[in-house]
């Protein structure tokens, strides 16, 4: 199995779309934010793996976290997914899984905060930075995000109320040339890349929101 790190996702902000959203912010947080109660092991757990393929769940690796704060692992898996459980300090219910080949990237967004660099331009542009000068790793081929969103998780049916999912694809250095895909959204649903030329560059795939007249 690969070496991973317990890692915190953090996605820089849609800035193309009123209303669209790369991905809600993701269990990105220091552990003194965490006030709220944590739910059981086994319950974090369940969740946290809705966002990921049904077929790969039983070989995801899986962090949650401990009363005090601490992130743990609570699955460890042989599979490619890494799943986040849902931050209990944060309105709503938000659980991801994404390739590790994404870890580093995603690693390293956490190690920044933790210094002190909140802002999310700076965020992404100093990490696109290391990237281009090959100091933080890349995916070398596509990698997949898998973002579910919720407002909460029952845990005696093992389902989520008003579940939302969606997509993105890490396509690092990807053009609209590379692709033939639209740097902006061109329909409800449809694919379009998201910060094309650079090492953060993603396919973005949002479904219309249930009820929004698309």
């Amino acid at each position: 199995m690969h070496q991973r790190h317990i890692s915190l996702l953090w996605i820089p902000p849609a800035a193309r779309a009123a209303g669209i959203m790369l991905v809600t912010s993701v269990l990105f947080l220091s552990p003194s934010d965490l006030t709220a109660q944590t739910p059981a092991a086994s319950v974090q757990l369940a969740g946290a793996l809705q966002a990921a393929p049904a077929m790969e769940r039983g070989e995801a690796t899986v962090f949650g976290f401990l009363e005090e704060g601490s992130m743990t692992t609570l699955q460890e898996g042989s599979g490619a997914l890494i799943c986040l459980a849902d931050d209990p300090n944060r309105d709503g219910w938000n659980v991801a899984c994404y390739h590790e080949s994404l870890d580093p990237f995603m690693a390293r967004g956490r190690e920044l905060r933790a210094q002190g660099v909140t802002d999310a331009g700076e965020l992404a542009q100093r990490r696109w930075a290391e990237a281009d000068a090959g100091t933080l790793s890349m995916p070398e081929v596509p990698a997949t995000l898998y973002v579910l969103t919720g407002d909460g998780f029952n845990a005696d049916t093992n389902t989520v109320e008003n579940p939302f999912i969606r997509w993105v694809v890490y396509t690092p250095w990807a053009t609209s040339e590379s692709t033939g895909l639209s740097a902006q959204p061109t329909a409800p649903g449809a694919p379009w890349l998201m910060f094309p030329g650079t090492a953060g560059a993603h396919i973005m795939i949002t479904p219309p929101t249930p009820g929004d007249g698309s």
